[in-house]
């Protein structure tokens, strides 16, 4: 299938109108509605519903949204391998969590900046399921992130042990702030304390929460390598006798690939992991 097919179906549904599509595309309105069809004879089904507001999805049209991204994607990785920058041999695609950009995937490119030069580098920062499904598809070369999926066929490794402690502001417990660090994370809040987990505050953010609680006070569960300065400071203190939980990272990456470049970068994400990283996130 022409992968142009594909990205002008995107381009519909993100624009919501075929006339915006085409603005957008720098193509006729005409050349939108021809390729579309010509989706739908390929499909054998309808993927719009054509109206004065626009373009809406059919039932057909918003199960290919997920198929049409993946093809996209699939042929952008597939050109960038194909078409490398002067002086550069191979490209690495790293992905790593949004908490985890900083410092691990920032140092871990700077590595390969300075000891990899010839390699080119995308990285990319987004939700873990994400990242694992961008690895399932061979979109990725590695990620980094706090709960790896044990497939066949892929390599796991623990980078370090995180904590998640329970901190507040000195002498002022405040709001309570629930952050949530994923399931493994709640299974085990869940089991640790009696109370229910209510908050007037809740966030899938850490470093917000942080600054939230910074500024008014406040409590609740936070990574070690991240609040320990504040600790240090006096800004923030522990709250005594409560749960710590265990939070540790891994980099995970298809097995059994011969990837010279991939090798020697990984060997290198674990020179860049330090105790003395400063974490901002």
């Amino acid at each position: 299938m022409d992968v142009e097919l594909a990205k002008t179906f995107l381009e519909v549904v993100n624009a919501g109108s075929f006339i915006k599509a085409s603005e957008r595309l720098h193509v006729t309105q005409t050349a939108v509605t021809a390729r579309v069809r010509s989706l739908e004879q390929l499909l054998d089904c309808t993927l719009f519903v054509r109206n004065r507001a626009g373009a809406r999805l059919t039932a057909q049209g918003e199960k290919f949204v997920a198929h049409a991204t993946a093809l996209v994607q699939t042929w952008e990785h597939a050109r960038n391998q194909m078409r490398l920058p002067e002086g550069h041999k191979t490209r690495l695609y790293l992905g790593g969590e949004t908490s985890l950009w900083n410092p691990l995937l920032l140092n871990w490119v700077q590595w390969i900046h300075s000891c990899q030069p010839d390699v080119a580098v995308d990285a990319r920062v987004d939700d873990p399921t994400l990242l694992i499904t961008a690895l399932e598809r061979g979109l990725l070369d590695a990620a980094i992130v706090h709960r790896p999926n044990y497939y066949s066929g892929f390599t796991v490794e623990q980078l370090l042990e995180e904590k998640l402690i329970h901190v507040q502001t000195q002498g002022n417990p405040g709001t309570n702030l629930f952050i949530n660090w994923g399931e493994d994370f709640v299974r085990q809040y869940d089991a640790a304390l009696p109370q229910p987990r209510h908050s007037a505050y809740s966030f899938n953010l850490g470093l917000l929460a942080l600054q939230i609680m910074l500024r008014n006070g406040g409590n609740g569960w936070f990574r070690t390598r991240v609040v320990e300065k504040y600790l240090a400071s006096g800004e923030l203190e522990r709250v005594k006798g409560s749960p710590e939980f265990t939070y540790p990272v891994f980099v995970t990456y298809r097995a059994g690939i011969d990837n010279e470049p991939l090798r020697i970068a990984l060997d290198g994400l674990l020179e860049t992991v330090t105790p003395e990283s400063r974490w901002e996130v």
